[in-house]
C-alpha cells in the first residue's frame, strides 16, 4: 500500500489568513461546508466547519505548529469520507481512516504530517464470488456479491445511492478493491470499494422498534438491565471503576456479529492495552482471535483534538456499512466525553458563544446526532441489520451530575452506573444496581417470555425490589446493627446479599463464569427465590432467622457460577435445601 503526501491540482486555492491551534482562517479559498481542504505547504488536512463572508475557518485534523500565514490552502471538493470494503476487519485506524500499522511501517512510530494512506489496501486481491447474474434488476443497497474476509462473510453492495438498473455483465475471480466486479446496461461500473461521508448517516428502507435483546453473558446486564439489538447505553464511571474491562467483555460477548471499536481520546497506556489486548482475545464464537470480526479506531489524548472529533462519526460509519449487509454490530465509543472535550477546545477557538461548563450550546445536539444512528433497521436490500452504540462517559471526579452524562442520559435508553466504591470493595462489574436503568424492559418482554421462562420478568422484578429492600434497610442496620431489625427484615437483608454475590459478581477471568447464558441466570435466579420462600414460610413457622441463615445447602449456591455443567448440582443443592427446611420446621 503506497503512502504518500497528497497534492491536488488545478484547484480552487486560498491563503491562510489566522492560524488559532486546531482552528485556521483562510481567505480569497472556493469551498463549501464540510469540504476536505489540505492546508499549508505541508497540504495537512483539515475539513471546513464556518463560513463567514470571505473567511473560511477550518479544523485541521494535524499539528498545525510552523504553519504560517500566507500558506497556501488547497480545497479538494470533497467531504471527510471513509473507504468502504474488504479489508476492514482486522484493521486499526487513527480517527480519519489512516491505517496505523502502514503508516507505522513506513516511517516508524512518529507520524510525519501532511502524510496519509488509503482506508484499504488497493494491492491485495479478494475473492469475489458473484450473487446475481447478468439481466437482474439491481438497485441501491442490492448484494450483487461476497467476499470470504477472515471468518465474516463480506457483502458487496451496490452503493446506497446509485439507481435502479439491469445488471449487463458480472465477474468472478481474484480482483482489488478498485477493479470493476459489475456492469450496468447503461454503462455504470462498480468496483468492490465504496466512499461514504462520515456526517451523513446511510439510508435505510425503514428503522424499527429493537424487541430482541443483545445477550452480553453478563448477568448484571441481562438480567436487570438489557440492552435491546439496535440499542443505545452509557457507561459512565470514575478512573479504576472498570469501563475498560466491561466493554471488553461486551466486546467479546455479545452476539453481535461485528465490533467497531473506538478510543476516543483515551489515555495512550489505556489505548496501547486495548491494542495489545483485543489481537490476543479469542473469539468463543469461532475460537479465532477476536480481532477477526473487530475494527479498531485509536485516537488517543495527546494526538489533534479535530481528528478525536472526527473518530466516532468514522466508527459509526464503518458500523452501519456492516449494518447494510444485515449485520447486528455493537459500536464501543470510549469515551465520549473526551469527544466533547474536543468540540468544546474547537468550540472556543471559534469564538463560541460557551455553555454549561464551557460546553457549546450545541453539545447536546451533536450527541443526539451520533446515538440516533443506532437502531434496528430493514435495510435496502430488505434485510434486518442493527448498530447497537455504547459509549462510555468519563465524568470528571465522578460527578455524574456534568454536562456530558446529563445530556447523554436524556438520549440513551440503557445507563449502566459504575461505582467506585463497589470496586473499591472488590464487586465487579462495579455497576450501582439502585442508579442504573433500563427503558428496554417491556418492549424486551415478550421474548424473555418465548425464550427464558414465562415467569423471567416477575423473578427480575422481585430481584430488584429485594435490592431495593436492603438499600432503605441499611440506613438502619448502620444506626442500630441488624438484629434490632425485625426477623422477616433480617431475612431480607440475607437474601439480597445472596443476589449481590451469587447472581451480580462475575469474574471476567474464570474460564465458565465470564460468561453466562439466558437458562443459566434464570436457573441461578429461581434457585436463590427457592430460598427466599422457604426461609419466609419457615419463619412464620416459628424457626429463628439464625436458623434460617445457617442453612448448610445455601452455601454451595456460589459455586453453581463455575461450573459449566451444572444442572445436576443446582438440582442437588435445592433438595438438600428443601430438606434442611423441612428438618427446621419439624422441630419448631
Amino acid at each position: 500500500m503506497e503512502v504518500k503526501n497528497q497534492k491536488t491540482k488545478d484547484q480552487k486555492q486560498g491563503v491562510l489568513k489566522r492560524i488559532a491551534g486546531p482552528v485556521v482562517t483562510a481567505v480569497n479559498l472556493d469551498a463549501h461546508m464540510y469540504d476536505v481542504v489540505k492546508v499549508g505547504k505541508e497540504a495537512l488536512m483539515g475539513e471546513v466547519i464556518k463560513i463567514q463572508g470571505d473567511n473560511v475557518i477550518i479544523q485541521v485534523y494535524e499539528d498545525t505548529s510552523g504553519i504560517k500565514p500566507g500558506e497556501p490552502v488547497v480545497n479538494t471538493g470533497l467531504s471527510l469520507s471513509v473507504e468502504l470494503g474488504p479489508g476492514l476487519l482486522t484493521s486499526i485506524y487513527d480517527g480519519i481512516q489512516r491505517p496505523l500499522a502502514v503508516l507505522v511501517e513506513k516511517m516508524g512510530n512518529f507520524i510525519e504530517r501532511g502524510v496519509t494512506a488509503p482506508g484499504l489496501s488497493h494491492d491485495k486481491k479478494w475473492g469475489f464470488k458473484p450473487l446475481v447474474k447478468a439481466g437482474d434488476k439491481v438497485q441501491a443497497g442490492s448484494i450483487i456479491g461476497e467476499v470470504q474476509e477472515t471468518n465474516i462473510v463480506h457483502k458487496v453492495m451496490i452503493p446506497p445511492t446509485a439507481k435502479p438498473g439491469v445488471i449487463k455483465a458480472m465477474k468472478s475471480g481474484e480482483f482489488t478493491v478498485d477493479e470493476i466486479v459489475c456492469t450496468l446496461e447503461d454503462g455504470r461500473e462498480f468496483p468492490m470499494i465504496q466512499r461514504w461521508p462520515v456526517r451523513v448517516p446511510r439510508p435505510v428502507m425503514e428503522k424499527m422498534n429493537p424487541t430482541i435483546p443483545l445477550i452480553t453473558g453478563q448477568r448484571i446486564l441481562d438480567g436487570l438491565f438489557p440492552i435491546a439489538k439496535g440499542g443505545t447505553a452509557a457507561i459512565p464511571g470514575p478512573f479504576g471503576s472498570g469501563k475498560t474491562v466491561t466493554q471488553q467483555q461486551l466486546a467479546k460477548w455479545s452476539d453481535a456479529e461485528i465490533v467497531v471499536y473506538i478510543g476516543c481520546g483515551e489515555r495512550g497506556n489505556e489505548m496501547t492495552e486495548v491494542l495489545t489486548e483485543f489481537p490476543h482475545l479469542e473469539d468463543p464464537k469461532s475460537g479465532k482471535p477476536l480481532m477477526e470480526r473487530t475494527v479498531l479506531i485509536a485516537n488517543t489524548s495527546n494526538m489533534p483534538v479535530a481528528a478525536r472529533e472526527a473518530s466516532v462519526y468514522t466508527g459509526i460509519t464503518i458500523a452501519e456499512y456492516f449494518r447494510d449487509m444485515g449485520y447486528d454490530v455493537s459500536l464501543m465509543a470510549d469515551s465520549t466525553s473526551r469527544w466533547a472535550e474536543a468540540m468544546r477546545e474547537i468550540s472556543s477557538r471559534l469564538e463560541e458563544m460557551p455553555g454549561e461548563e464551557g460546553y457549546p450550546a450545541y453539545l447536546a445536539a451533536r450527541l443526539s446526532e451520533f446515538y440516533e444512528r443506532a437502531g434496528l433497521v430493514k435495510t435496502l436490500n430488505g434485510a434486518r441489520g442493527s448498530v447497537s452504540v455504547i459509549g462510555a462517559v468519563s465524568p470528571p471526579g465522578g460527578d455524574f451530575s456534568e454536562p456530558v452524562t446529563q445530556n447523554t442520559l436524556r438520549i440513551v435508553k440503557v445507563f449502566w452506573a459504575l461505582d467506585a466504591k463497589l470496586s473499591q470493595r472488590r464487586h465487579f462489574p462495579a455497576i450501582n444496581w439502585l442508579n442504573s436503568y433500563s427503558l428496554y424492559l417491556d418492549s424486551l418482554q415478550d421474548w424473555y417470555d418465548k425464550e427464558v421462562s414465562p415467569d423471567w420478568n416477575q423473578i427480575r422484578s422481585w430481584a430488584m425490589g429485594v435490592l431495593q429492600k436492603e438499600a432503605e434497610l441499611q440506613e438502619i442496620v448502620q444506626l442500630v446493627g441488624s438484629d434490632a431489625l425485625p426477623e422477616t427484615e433480617q431475612l431480607t437483608i440475607e437474601i439480597a446479599r445472596m443476589i449481590r454475590e451469587i447472581f451480580l459478581q462475575q469474574n471476567a477471568y474464570d474460564a465458565v463464569d465470564t460468561f453466562c447464558d439466558m437458562k443459566k441466570q434464570y436457573d441461578m435466579m429461581k434457585s436463590i427465590r427457592l430460598y427466599s420462600d422457604l426461609a419466609y414460610a419457615a419463619q412464620v413457622a416459628g424457626v429463628s432467622p439464625a436458623q434460617i441463615i445457617a442453612i448448610k445447602a445455601k452455601n454451595e449456591l456460589p459455586q453453581i457460577k463455575f461450573i459449566k455443567d451444572y444442572k445436576p448440582e443446582l438440582a442437588k443443592i435445592e433438595k438438600d435445601m428443601d430438606a434442611e427446611f423441612n428438618a427446621l420446621r419439624s422441630a419448631a
